[in-house]
């Protein structure tokens, strides 16, 4: 099969596929600035927004962690993704037929199941997904999938918009079809479709109701299963898919597809426990509404869920519901462990009788789904309160020994105003009536047992507010290999103010790469010695080499021209400077400051020039050397003049 995809259409995959619309399905973008657009990012854990977009070229870049590139890279980066299976995703979005080439240059068509890996599993997926859907209608075992729903409350239509399907009971009805469609077997085993027992491949979730676990973008990475049938041989009352090159358990969050635009609007995300669960609350009105795949709430989901709510997101919610029951409360107590790694507020939900929202919709309707999420508790609260529970609150030993349980909890809040607002709190939950003896409790674990200043200097200092412009713990994290009551380590020293000219030239390049329209005129008559830096000297070498400034409207394609002639560090500089901010806050305004800044770095380098000339003239003997120094001065009458004039344009603008 032919290797290469043919040139003219990755640039035509690149052309019609919206930066921000693709990086905009992973992460939620806020506008900052003409033309940008920012996030956290999502390749290293950061609570403040170091993540730029800038669409109009075609380019993004992280200053946190120094990843950037264009829509192709990010897919990469972000999916594993070859750069072929990145194209080939990409086509498959915005509709472009791709042509194959091999090294010969002879063309070949488009294969009918993309080459890759990852986009060879997702179309097994995507096809295993409507065979489902389509088995969810016919006649004869179906039923009991049907009857599931519709006891549940569920509608055709609103099962479908789930894409809630059936799997035969046959064993091999999927594996035939897929086998049809040009699937080996060994992409259905690692697809996780299939599995291998002793007389071969069998189809995993025959004979269930199932959900297609689709990932951000939509497309179905997996599958979860509902057992029907007292005779179905697993006896397990949900199967999920195994983990596989297109599916982490960690990171998968059922329902975020249809959730992450009301996530993202409304700044809430709720977890639930099931898929019946992320169902009742979307189809009740609560559409932020979420649920993890088999597994636990961890780490990598609280990433998932910090990216959707979006950067600065301080009055965000991040809402757990969970049954009543004791195993309800210890699914949300190991949630209390997560909570810090969220910028939002983090609450609880939970049902008094013990129903899921599922079942409250059956039994109260979609006000009463509703009405749950509305009632929610801060999670710090439900934590303590559940500890609380366990003692004999009438008694002073049972008081001692509820203040000691949850004092650790208490301590382990990072922002020091809640602990103590917690601190406070728990003396009146448990009756103690004695503030102070109550904080001193939570302080000794805070600082497992120091005392004085190095746990905060008792009461009064605890007490006291921070002082302006100081972050709070929560938004602190300690010192690297810092350990508890260690110092605290002197403020690092500023770093030295960076060079004018070298942030000047910066300058210029980053309104050449994105917007040369605006200052065409005035750059294409610098020389390359108007720049210092060498590397800035080469990125003016290659935007001259790619084209005409003053034909140039910019854009991706004036960005990957530029890129054509550069490579390694100055490569990465490049895409740094097409995405960097500018401080301007219009087009208008834009145009106005760039050129500004190219005529100050035009008349920086005509004084140099000017220096240079004047040391030339000093070093000639106008006597012996007459001809030569009345060139000179001549040359230094030039430049003087035009370093005037640049000066001039630079006083008037």
């Amino acid at each position: 099969m032919p290797g290469l995809i043919h040139r003219d259409d990755i640039a035509a995959v690149k052309e019609a596929a919206r930066l921000d619309e693709v990086i905009g399905q992973y992460v939620t973008l806020r506008p900052a600035g003409v033309g940008s657009l920012k996030g956290l990012c999502p390749f290293h854990d950061e609570r403040t927004p170091s993540f730029t977009v800038r669409p109009a070229v075609g380019h993004w870049k992280c200053f946190g962690c120094d990843a950037g590139g264009d829509v192709f890279e990010f897919l990469q980066r972000h999916d594993g993704l070859s750069f072929t299976e990145a194209v080939e995703q990409l086509a498959g979005r915005v509709g472009v037929q791709l042509r194959y080439v091999d090294e010969g240059g002879r063309q070949g068509q488009r294969p009918a199941v993309p080459g890759g890996q990852r986009q060879r599993l997702l179309e097994a997926h995507r096809v295993a997904a409507e065979l489902y859907a389509e088995q969810l209608e016919a006649p004869g075992a179906a039923d009991a999938a049907r009857r599931f729903l519709a006891e549940r409350g569920f509608s055709r239509e609103q099962s479908a918009r789930f894409g809630v399907g059936f799997a035969p009971a046959g064993g091999d009805v999927l594996l035939r079809h897929l086998r049809g469609r040009g699937f080996t077997e060994e992409e259905l085993v690692t697809s996780g479709l299939a599995g291998r027992g002793q007389r071969g491949l069998y189809d995993r979730f025959r004979g269930r109701l199932v959900w297609p676990i689709r990932d951000v973008s939509g497309a179905t990475v997996a599958f979860g299963a509902r057992r029907l049938f007292d005779d179905d041989r697993i006896e397990a009352k949900y199967l999920n898919s195994p983990e596989t090159p297109v599916y982490k358990k960690s990171q998968a969050l059922y329902g975020l597809d249809l959730a992450k635009r009301d996530i993202s609007r409304r700044h809430q995300v709720v977890v639930v426990e099931g898929y019946t669960d992320v169902m009742a609350c979307h189809v009740a009105g609560v559409t932020t509404a979420v649920a993890t795949c088999g597994t636990a709430f961890g780490e990598e989901h609280a990433r998932v869920v910090r990216r959707m709510l979006g950067a600065d997101a301080g009055g965000a919610e991040v809402v757990f519901t969970f049954d009543g029951d004791e195993a309800g409360q210890k699914a949300a107590l190991r949630a209390f462990e997560l909570d810090q790694r969220f910028s939002a507020q983090t609450y609880v939900a939970v049902e008094p009788s013990g129903q899921d929202p599922c079942d409250l919709r059956l039994s109260s309707g979609d006000a009463a789904v509703e009405a749950l999420v509305a009632s929610r508790v801060p999670l710090f609260e439900f934590a303590i309160r559940s500890t609380l529970r366990r003692f004999d609150l009438d008694s002073d030993e049972g008081r001692l020994a509820a203040v000691d349980a949850a004092a650790p909890i208490i301590a382990g809040i990072r922002d020091r105003g809640l602990q103590q607002r917690y601190a406070v709190n728990l003396d009146r939950w448990t009756g103690f009536l004695d503030e102070r003896f109550v904080l001193d409790r939570v302080r000794r674990h805070a600082g497992h047992g120091r005392t004085g200043a190095a746990a905060g200097g008792g009461p009064r200092a605890e007490a006291a507010p921070q002082r302006a412009g100081q972050q709070g713990d929560r938004e602190r994290p300690a010192a690297a290999g810092a350990g508890r009551g260690a110092p605290e380590q002197a403020a690092p020293a500023r770093p030295a103010a960076p060079d004018p000219v070298v942030d000047l030239e910066r300058r210029v390049l980053a309104v050449v790469l994105q917007a040369p329209w605006a200052v065409a005129e005035d750059v294409a008559t610098l020389e390359a010695d108007a720049f210092t830096v060498p590397a800035h000297r080469q990125v003016h070498d290659a935007v001259t080499a790619a084209g005409d400034l003053l034909e140039t409207s910019g854009g991706p394609a004036w960005v990957s021209a530029v890129l054509e002639y550069v490579d390694g560090a100055v490569a990465d500089l490049v895409r740094e400077l097409a995405v960097v901010d500018l401080p301007v806050g219009s087009e208008e305004e834009l145009e106005r400051w760039g050129r500004s800044m190219a005529a100050a770095l035009a008349a920086a380098a005509a004084t140099r020039a000017v220096a240079q000339a004047r040391r030339a003239l000093q070093r000639l003997d106008p006597a012996g050397q007459a001809e030569e120094y009345r060139a000179a001065s001549e040359e230094l009458f030039r430049l003087e003049a035009a370093r005037r004039a640049w000066q001039e344009r630079i006083t008037a603008g």
